[in-house]
């Protein structure tokens, strides 16, 4: 359909009918327009697959079993692979399973930037690092949009904390917000050409951001040249007028009073009464419509033959595998205690809840209605084949973990009630009383796991977090882990120094009180319904772990920037007060020692990284490029995957910058032996920062640093660039 076509056809339109297109009918759609074949536009839930399917107007799941999806790893997950290639594969299948079920705009994916690791979304986003979650992001909804369907990159901006997050307002420099809090989205949409973009709950200085003129007019479509649709997260919209005359297209709430929202009957009212002008709002609204034709028709849902989808496809499961498997992050491995060995083992004890625990179902509008889902201890039975004896125990005393099948609450008002912060009345004296009952009970179920520890020819500990605790609407009160797993993990190792620890979190804990004791420790996030298989693969050696952080574990909360420098969460508003100091920037630069630094993980075998060069390769006034090339080598006994990071550093800063800063990465496989030399391009953008007072990003002329480095804290090779 031509443009001419969709002026005309909004030219048929009647007032009612474009507001119809302009919010929710249903929970998940907007209303069509029969008569001139113009269909609901349907959207679902998807951070980690397309979530289940609800009622019309009330959230209770329809019972049926056609909305069983693919599961699929959380974005940390995904960051930690730091590979493009997977990046897309994740994208193609949950587009192509979001056209299966009949979706056209899939919520997802979320990039915003990891400000402090309490945040409770931090597992749906991709770390600390705008450039890696740039990176990862374009690939990622090109691989959703090649579907027929549409992306819906979230949350459009700086929704980094859930603390008050439909009211808190953000107070953050223009150089942070442009150069750790935009980029990723700029990509996705330059790059990515990415069909949808969410605005967030939260404000930026004192106005919300889904009807935020700077953010939505100024930045997206102006700068940006954004031309697709702009949706309101769930309950996002504030403001009737404010609304309108901003670039927000699509309101979308989680009540089901639908002709009340406010870009709806209200904004009707308005304009027939005369409280707003009706030339000027139908201008607007036609924009909002106009966009939102444009991308129907570029989905093929007004003409032509769309694609059609599947999910739940076989050949799916080997690209969630191998996700998986390079998502895990090997952090320690002390006198070479892994990869376990089969044979070796007839009795293998397995502690922790997090071993038998099925996530998918869990962690708000992330939740998934998994097909299968194989957790860690069916992962180690299934790889031991039946010849060693697998004992559980859960270690600790968790008085949900019986309703880990349940999810979300779907009761009438479950989602809805989520945007509310009041706590039930009885909530404190049911804490007090669960707390008692969880120390009762741990010192019951840790004296069994120890008991039993002493006779295994093995054991692994899988803890960490749940999503109890990494869940929409809540941050985490604190970075310890729960349940007492401080206290058992170190008599553990005082029982058994050979324990191999696993961590499954979506956020960096707090390790302090035993990682010095553990010889082996492994991170594995919510690695989706393949996870537990890949787990086993790496702890008994079937595959090289090839994960790396992407983002820094500090060794405790009161180390972050956020708390340091700034506020976290603040109250009704809180201030950004550590600038572009976010994560390995500031620990980097102010010189804080870290549990495990941004960029970090272990292999089975050792790789060297040599003959680093930087050659200015051109070098104008409008463009400066320059060329990297240095070797990589695999000088171990088996196959792996090193990840090379090339970080830029100013020598002689005109303004305050971080110490350096990752500006390209290179994921190099190599068998035993071999040898790759690899090029790399830094663009003027690696060597550029935003000139707040001129307002535009600005390359300095001047001695540069160009750092071959294995983490952000292991640098192995540095050369020097001179821009003129």
């Amino acid at each position: 359909m031509t443009d001419e076509k969709i002026e005309a056809l909004i030219s048929e339109l009647t007032l009612q009918e474009k507001v119809d297109m302009i919010h929710g009918s249903e929970f998940f759609s907007t209303k069509g327009v029969e008569r001139l074949g113009i269909p609901p536009f349907k959207t679902s839930d998807g951070p980690m697959g397309v979530r289940k399917d609800f009622k019309k107007d009330a959230w209770t799941d329809i019972g049926l079993s056609y909305d069983a999806v693919s599961y699929m790893p959380c974005n940390t997950a995904l960051a930690a692979t730091w590979n493009r290639e997977l990046a897309y594969l994740a994208g193609r299948l949950l587009g192509k399973e979001a056209r299966g079920r009949g979706k056209d705009m899939i919520l997802a994916p979320g990039i915003n930037i990891m400000r402090n690791p309490r945040c409770g979304r931090s597992f749906e986003y991709m770390g600390e690092d705008p450039y890696l979650t740039s990176e990862l992001v374009v690939p990622l909804v090109k691989g959703i949009e090649e579907n027929d369907v549409s992306s819906c990159v979230k949350h459009f901006a700086l929704n980094n904390q859930e603390t008050k997050r439909l009211e808190v307002n953000v107070e953050v420099s223009e150089r942070a917000l442009r150069e750790i809090y935009l980029p990723a989205f700029e990509a996705a949409v330059k790059k990515g050409k990415a069909k949808g973009i969410m605005g967030a709950y939260n404000k930026l200085r004192g106005t919300h951001c889904c009807h935020h003129e700077y953010l939505l007019d100024k930045i997206l479509r102006e700068e940006w040249g954004f031309d697709g649709i702009v949706v309101s997260d769930w309950g996002g919209v504030h403001d009737t007028k404010e609304a309108l005359m901003s670039s927000l297209d699509m309101e979308m709430s989680v009540t089901s009073d639908f002709d009340d929202y406010y870009l709806a009957d209200p904004l009707i009212k308005m304009i027939e009464s005369g409280e707003i002008d009706r030339e000027t709002a139908v201008a607007k609204i036609d924009d909002k419509v106009r966009h939102i034709l444009k991308v129907m028709n570029e989905l093929r849902m007004l003409d032509g033959e769309r694609k059609s989808g599947t999910y739940n496809d076989f050949n799916d499961k080997e690209a969630l595998r191998r996700t998986a498997r390079e998502s895990v992050v090997l952090l320690k491995n002390d006198d070479g205690m892994l990869p376990l060995d089969k044979k070796k083992i007839k009795k293998l004890l397995v502690i922790g809840e997090n071993a038998n625990r099925m996530q998918a179902l869990g962690g708000g509008s992330a939740e998934i209605k998994a097909l299968y889902e194989i957790t860690p201890l069916m992962g180690f039975n299934m790889i031991l084949g039946g010849n060693t004896q697998v004992i559980y125990k859960p270690g600790y005393y968790n008085e949900d973990i019986g309703n880990i099948w349940a999810g979300t609450d779907d009761s009438e008002n479950g989602q809805a009630d989520s945007l509310n912060a009041s706590p039930e009345p009885e909530k404190k004296v049911k804490d007090e009383e669960k707390a008692k009952r969880q120390k009762e009970k741990n010192a019951e179920y840790m004296a069994d796991a120890l008991s039993a520890a002493k006779d295994a020819d093995a054991v692994i500990y899988v803890g960490g977090l749940t999503h109890d605790f990494d869940t929409e609407g809540q941050d985490r009160a604190d970075m310890k882990l729960p349940y007492g797993q401080d206290e058992l993990i170190s008599k553990l190792l005082e029982v058994r120094p050979d324990t191999v620890v696993v961590m499954q979190v979506g956020s960096p804990v707090d390790m302090s009180a035993w990682v010095d004791k553990a010889k082996s420790l492994v991170c594995c996030w919510y690695a989706g319904m393949e996870g537990g298989a890949a787990l086993a693969e790496v702890i008994f050696g079937d595959v090289n772990p090839s994960g790396r952080l992407p983002e820094t574990f500090p060794v405790s909360e009161n180390d972050c920037p956020s708390v340091v420098l700034g506020e976290f969460p603040g109250g009704d508003s809180v201030k950004y007060g550590e600038d572009i100091f976010v994560g390995y920037r500031y620990y980097d630069t102010y010189d804080v020692h870290t549990a495990f630094p941004f960029g970090y993980g272990l292999s089975y075998t050792d790789f060297v990284m040599t003959g680093l060069s930087a050659n200015v390769v051109k070098n104008t006034k409008d463009r400066k490029r320059v060329e990297v090339k240095f070797s990589v080598s695999n000088i171990g006994s088996r196959a792996g995957a090193e990840v090379a990071q090339i970080y830029v550093a100013d020598k002689l800063p005109k303004v305050k910058k971080a110490a350096k800063e990752l500006k390209a990465f290179e994921k190099v496989y190599l068998e035993a032996g071999e040898t790759k030399h690899i090029t790399l391009e830094l663009d003027e953008s690696a060597f550029s920062y935003y000139d707040e007072e001129n307002g535009g990003f600005k390359v300095d002329a001047g001695n540069y640093m160009v750092l071959l480095a294995k983490s952000a804290e292991e640098v192995v090779d540095i050369a020097d660039v001179i821009l003129k």
